[in-house]
């Protein structure tokens, strides 16, 4: 991996979120992509949960300012960065007061989906293009961790098509188990038609839960990494009948050497 840019885009990340599936591996994979010679940035949303005097986030003006339109809102975009100090890992966090100051990720106290997490997701996705076009850095591969960030690949691939600073860039997914029940928002598909993206594109979402996100998510990305063993059976069957390269679960153990030669062999050929 050495010299090759990866930006690692993701819903959660230890040690600012509890440890699970999606945060575990996304800390663990650009930890080694670092250290093997790899330059990485790490995106992920600031949460209102993330305890910001404890991991030393701060603002930066530079990146902060622009208003980003959601569903014909105006809605301003906070760029906050902190440090993994062991790692010396930097950690850019999107945020924006409407979307994430609540004290939670996801769901409320009942454990009920945040019913504008459709635009939160959609938020994230511009937020982070945004902020990579201001840093001017164009990654060779994109690697998105976790649902709210699912969004990603539909958006470089259609809003964000004729941005030079991509056109080279390698979009990988990795998809875990089954990470909410229920649906988001039943008007996503008019939320992201309204960016000019087509219907067609998304007719996955009529039924916006979490498999079909994660549809649109591989159908949108150059590779697929299975990053758990327990894989719904109707997003496993349907990664199996795409024409592009799926790696398949390895253990955290183990991971290291399969996802450096599934990188170089595999995505970036």
């Amino acid at each position: 991996m050495n010299g090759k840019k990866i930006l690692f885009v993701s819903s959660e990340l230890v040690p600012y979120l509890p440890e699970n599936e999606v945060s575990l591996m996304s800390y663990e994979a650009p930890r080694m992509v670092n250290s093997n010679g790899g330059q990485i940035r790490i995106f992920m949303p600031r949460f209102g949960n993330i305890n910001e005097r404890r991991h030393q986030l701060h603002e930066v003006i530079r990146l902060s300012g622009m208003n980003l339109v959601i569903n014909d809102m105006d809605m301003p975009l906070i760029i906050k960065v902190a440090s993994i100090p062991r790692e010396r890992i930097q950690v850019y966090f999107i945020d924006n007061e409407e979307y994430f100051k609540r004290k939670a990720t996801f769901t409320d106290e009942e454990g009920n989906l945040f019913p504008d997490n459709d635009e939160r997701a959609i938020f994230f996705a511009k937020g982070v293009v945004e902020t990579v076009k201001k840093l001017n850095w164009s990654p060779d591969i994109i690697h998105v961790h976790g649902w709210m960030a699912a969004l990603l690949p539909l958006y470089l691939r259609n809003y964000y098509k004729d941005e030079p600073l991509f056109a080279d860039s390698k979009i990988v997914t990795s998809i875990y188990g089954k990470d909410f029940e229920g649906e988001l928002d039943s008007d996503i598909s008019k939320k992201i038609i309204f960016d000019g993206i087509s219907e067609e594109s998304i007719s996955s979402l009529k039924t916006p839960n979490y498999n079909n996100l994660l549809k649109v998510a591989v159908d949108f990305s150059d590779a697929v990494i299975l990053a758990t063993e327990k894989i719904p059976e109707d997003l496993a069957n349907y990664i199996s009948n795409l024409q592009k390269p799926v790696l398949p679960y390895v253990s955290l153990q183990e991971f290291e050497e399969a996802y450096g030669e599934f990188y170089r062999d595999k995505v970036l050929k």
